[in-house]
């Protein structure tokens, strides 16, 4: 018997491969950000599965071009780029995850983030863009601000967020639990 995330990850390359979606038709136009929402404790198996997609897409269709972002990793690279990672982790071990978020806020603001987000998922020279590393990033980052900064920069290629929690295409709950401002420019991928 199959439950219901494995039955949903199992829809999700037939709609990424879907001209539909590359093609932007049908949004009315709204903008082409796609959510996939599931259970923060299946982060395991959701990971493991982009890594599936990433393998499988260009077989699927070919020519696609297909970039990953992960959050986290775009954060640590921006901090190593600007040489802040290190007093980061130093000020985090003497005074807190408070105080860090605090130091960060500029450095990590959503609309600079957003530019360093476009520039290492190059939306012009890609067909599809999927984004991981939500939760892993919280709380230094907001991943509804984020989706806001990046409208003018994505043009028009779909944007896929992968999302440890819940959305109702009204607001994002992260980890299930943590509300976040309203966020409704964005589609369910698979409900």
């Amino acid at each position: 018997m199959t439950d219901h995330l494995t039955e949903r990850l199992n829809r999700i390359l037939p709609k990424l491969i879907s001209d539909e979606l590359l093609s932007g038709s049908g949004l009315g136009n709204e903008i082409g950000f796609y959510i996939f929402d599931y259970p923060a404790e299946d982060e395991l198996r959701v990971r493991e599965h982009i890594g599936f997609l990433l393998d499988h897409l260009p077989r699927a269709k070919s020519g696609l071009r297909v970039k990953h972002v992960n959050l986290f990793d775009l954060v640590l690279e921006h901090l190593k780029s600007r040489n802040l990672l290190d007093r980061a982790i130093q000020m985090q071990r003497t005074q807190g995850d408070e105080a860090v978020v605090k130091a960060l806020s500029a450095p990590l603001h959503e609309s600079r983030l957003a530019q360093v987000f476009a520039e290492a998922a190059q939306p012009a020279q890609h067909d599809l863009v999927l984004v991981s590393g939500v939760g892993s990033v919280w709380p230094m980052l907001r991943s509804h601000a984020l989706l806001n900064n990046l409208h003018p920069l994505m043009g028009n290629t779909p944007l896929i967020m992968f999302y440890p929690g819940k959305y109702d295409q009204v607001s994002l709950k992260l980890f299930g639990m943590l509300e976040s401002k309203n966020y409704y420019r964005a589609f369910k991928l698979v409900p």
